[in-house]
């Protein structure tokens, strides 16, 4: 899994830049560290699971639609 490195300093400098007083320019760069440690990117192994689910389902529903287009064609032929 990549690991997205973040440089506090500069991230801190660009907020002091910008009119961060220092306390408040390392609060904000430890708050979105955290952040950013917390959250789980995902996986290509769950994105194919996802996928297959979706292939899945729309293999369901083809062959339904598929099914019912028959069933009204042979009703029409019948009637005919």
């Amino acid at each position: 899994m990549a690991t997205i490195t973040f440089d506090t300093h500069k991230f801190i400098r660009k907020l002091r830049e910008a009119g961060f007083e220092e306390s408040q320019a390392e609060a904000v760069a430890e708050a979105f560290q955290e952040a950013q440690a917390e959250s789980q990117p995902i996986s290509k192994d769950y994105l194919d699971a996802k996928l297959f689910e979706l292939e899945n389902r729309l293999v369901k529903w083809a062959i339904g639609l598929a099914l019912g287009q028959i069933a009204i064609i042979a009703a029409l032929v019948k009637l005919l």
